[in-house]
């Protein structure tokens, strides 16, 4: 049997095919159509170019610091070829996206409009001045300058001669974190908040000597310190022969660490008011220890005044927050040094100026022989220190009611 094939010689069969098929093609054409959608006129070199060169307040609000000392620190990232120019992106642009980034918690969108660059640019400068900003603290962070906190101590009468011997003040502090949700848990602090614990090291400069990030929110504080004391590797700023800092009664009583008396009345808002001074020699030595501890205090206030990311983190790798952390601390301690006067900074109460110490810094060796001590040779070690100071805080207060 033979098939016989028959077409269609319909015309209006035939034009409908070849409208569907153009129809076809117009709009794959125009789904494969690349249009940018940063076509903004006005780039982000342009925009830091403006605030550089114009009112000096500009600088402060979009950068967080001083106008010279936004260029010192691009000048300073490009000596030590930390940070070089892209081909798209001067380093006082990356730095400027950085800045705007922990600064004032602007997120990858927002950086975006402000810079004219695509989501994929900005997390790359960000990574790389991330890593630029992870060197520069690492030089920043240092130990104390023993000389020079004695220097600083002789000028307040409030601690000298009582508190000649302390050092600095160790606290922990609780940053804003993201975490994947299988790792909540452990790091819900006690307010419920996902955070990472954060213990650092304070002279009475507002200085960061020593920060340990990365631990978990509901971390124990005195965990933390153990772990950093007794670690070789982690290079804590062990407190020389004789010498001490000021923790608060969470810590143990140990050499090298003044606790306040237990049982005693502490916090500084708990002597304000008619008739609520101390009135024991405890008590006195309590407020006092109170008042030189709360330097670490108002420096942790400052470093998250200064940078929103600490109060919101946005969503990076524990690895990178941790990192942001470290290197928020070291540009607070870069700041420090080049802008005394910084606005922030000027926030502080007069009595708190620090005395610049006219001589090239001296490190003392560090000594760690007490560490062999037992615990309760050690407590009583320094109990006995916290009594002498306390009867020394005593007698001059009722030597200058009699005067």
């Amino acid at each position: 049997m033979t098939t016989i094939y028959q077409f269609s010689n319909d015309s209006s069969s035939d034009e409908d095919d070849l409208i569907m098929v153009a129809a076809t093609l117009v709009a794959t054409q125009s789904l494969y159509t690349r249009e940018p959608c940063r076509d903004g006129r006005h780039p982000g070199s342009i925009m830091v170019h403006e605030v550089l060169s114009g009112h000096t307040d500009r600088c402060f609000q979009k950068f967080s610091m001083e106008r010279h000392v936004f260029q010192n620190l691009c000048t300073l990232m490009i000596s030590r070829e930390w940070l070089k120019d892209s081909r798209y992106l001067r380093v006082d642009e990356q730095i400027a996206m950085f800045m705007m980034i922990v600064g004032r918690g602007f997120s990858n969108r927002d950086i975006q409009e402000e810079f004219q660059h695509s989501g994929e640019t900005i997390s790359r400068t960000f990574k790389r001045v991330l890593m630029a900003m992870g060197k520069l603290a690492k030089e920043m962070i240092t130990p104390p300058d023993i000389q020079k906190i004695q220097l600083d101590m002789q000028s307040k009468p409030k601690y000298y001669p009582f508190f000649k011997d302390c050092i600095g003040a160790i606290d922990g502090s609780h940053i804003s974190a993201i975490v994947p949700q299988q790792d909540v848990t452990g790091y819900r602090n006690r307010k419920g908040i996902t955070t990472q614990n954060v213990m650092c090291i304070c002279s009475f400069d507002k200085r960061f000597t020593y920060v340990y990030a990365g631990w978990e929110g509901n971390a124990n504080d005195c965990r933390i310190f153990e772990r950093a004391r007794r670690d070789p590797t982690l290079q804590f700023p062990h407190p020389p022969k004789g010498k001490y800092y000021v923790v608060d009664s969470g810590y143990a009583s140990q050499v090298g660490y003044l606790t306040p008396f237990r049982g005693e009345r502490y916090h500084i808002p708990d002597y304000k008011g008619a008739g609520r001074n101390p009135k024991t020699a405890k008590e006195l030595f309590n407020y006092r220890h109170s008042s030189l501890r709360n330097v670490i205090e108002r420096t942790f206030g400052v470093l998250k005044n200064r940078f929103r990311i600490l109060r919101h983190m946005t969503s990076y790798s524990i690895r990178d927050q941790t990192y942001i952390v470290m290197a928020c601390c070291g540009l607070h301690n870069f700041i420090r040094d080049e802008q005394e006067a910084d606005k922030i900074f000027a926030g502080l109460s007069a009595d708190d100026k620090v005395v610049i110490d006219p001589l090239n810094p001296v490190h003392l060796p560090y000594d760690t022989s007490m560490s062999t001590l037992n615990q309760r040779e050690s407590a009583r070690i320094m109990n006995g220190l916290r009594i002498n100071i306390a009867n020394e805080l005593a007698i001059s207060c009722r030597m200058a009611q009699l005067t």
